[in-house]
């Protein structure tokens, strides 16, 4: 409510549910987007770059530029510091993005690496995208809680003993799932009516933020989400809800039934399991997910009891968290 100074060359502004800003630059738009990585130690470099690019891919461009903050606790080696740009640079040059600037800080403001990038993609200036409205399908690419597991393998591997090494491996792999750039250009270029990367608040905290952009409703089905048996082991033994779990790697697209069959088809042509998983409604329906009994128990939700049928509610503290406080109890 502070911001108030409004440009005209500023087409598209912040707000719950939207993961860029669009500025018109004549020809073109420019799209920006900003994204911080404060809660992984081992992939910084690597999360700071794809987390950034996905929301560039929401608008169903490609992003082209961005620039990285490190702020990094005393103490931190050289030898740290170039692991991470080794990442960042590995991974940007995979996506075809370059890093054009940034900075670099050690400071004793955090006591665990921070880092913070903003990235840009550009499209024709004009385009437009159809609204969201009942009866849109809602997608969602790879599986729910992928880069929360990930991150729970990956720094917390030594505390993990009721996996298998197998099972942790299996986890940490889930690091090379991370961009979610193809599906987003694919869904773009057919027509999908928005999209939303799967960030902080899981499934759940995504599909709540598109329905206040679109201001509607919407009918999710768990059965019908797809997610990988070592996070269900994880949220059981570690009591957090996998469908609030930080997901970057994952998609969620909304689209009209014809151009959804269009867009699961297309990305498995290019490698990319996309799964429908419910349905938008009127607003006044609400947000609600039908629970699947066979997960109830392995989510670490309590709510899993009693009706199947459950209110979504805004997204809270990621379960990320949760995961990570009980390991260390």
């Amino acid at each position: 409510r502070h911001l108030t100074y409004r440009r005209s060359d500023v087409k598209e502004r912040s707000a719950i549910g939207l993961d860029c800003a669009t500025l018109d630059f004549g020809d073109f738009d420019c799209i920006v987007s900003s994204d911080p990585i404060s809660a992984a130690t081992n992939d910084i470099g690597r999360l700071a770059v794809h987390i950034n690019c996905n929301d560039i891919a929401t608008q169903g461009v490609a992003p082209i530029a961005m620039t990285l903050v490190l702020l990094l606790p005393k103490g931190t080696t050289s030898k740290q510091l170039e692991d991470i740009m080794i990442q960042a640079g590995s991974e940007s040059e995979a996506l075809g993005v370059e890093i054009v600037g940034g900075h670099t800080e050690i400071t004793d403001a955090v006591n665990t690496p921070v880092a913070v990038a903003t990235c840009f993609g550009k499209s024709l200036s004009g385009r437009e995208n159809s609204e969201m409205k009942p009866g849109d399908k809602v997608l969602m690419s790879k599986l729910a809680g992928l880069e929360g597991t990930a991150i729970v393998c990956s720094d917390a591997e030594d505390k993990l003993n009721f996996l298998s090494e197998e099972e942790i491996n299996r986890g940490k792999s889930l690091m090379n799932q991370l961009s979610v750039v193809k599906e987003g250009i694919i869904s773009g270029e057919i027509g999908a009516c928005g999209m939303h990367d799967v960030t902080e608040g899981g499934i759940l905290g995504a599909v709540w933020e598109i329905c206040q952009v679109a201001n509607l409703g919407v009918n999710l089905y768990e059965d019908k989400i797809p997610v990988d048996p070592v996070t269900l082991k994880l949220a059981h033994k570690l009591e957090f809800n996998y469908l609030r779990l930080i997901s970057s790697g994952s998609m969620i697209i909304v689209a009209e039934n014809d151009k959804a069959e269009e867009i699961i088809k297309h990305c498995k042509d290019a490698g990319i399991n996309v799964t429908e998983i419910g349905e938008m409604k009127p607003a006044s329906d609400g947000c609600n997910i039908l629970l699947d009994p066979k997960r109830c128990g392995n989510n670490g939700d309590s709510k899993t009891t009693g009706d199947r049928w459950q209110n979504i509610d805004p997204p809270a503290g990621d379960h990320l968290y949760k995961a990570l406080e009980n390991l260390n109890k």
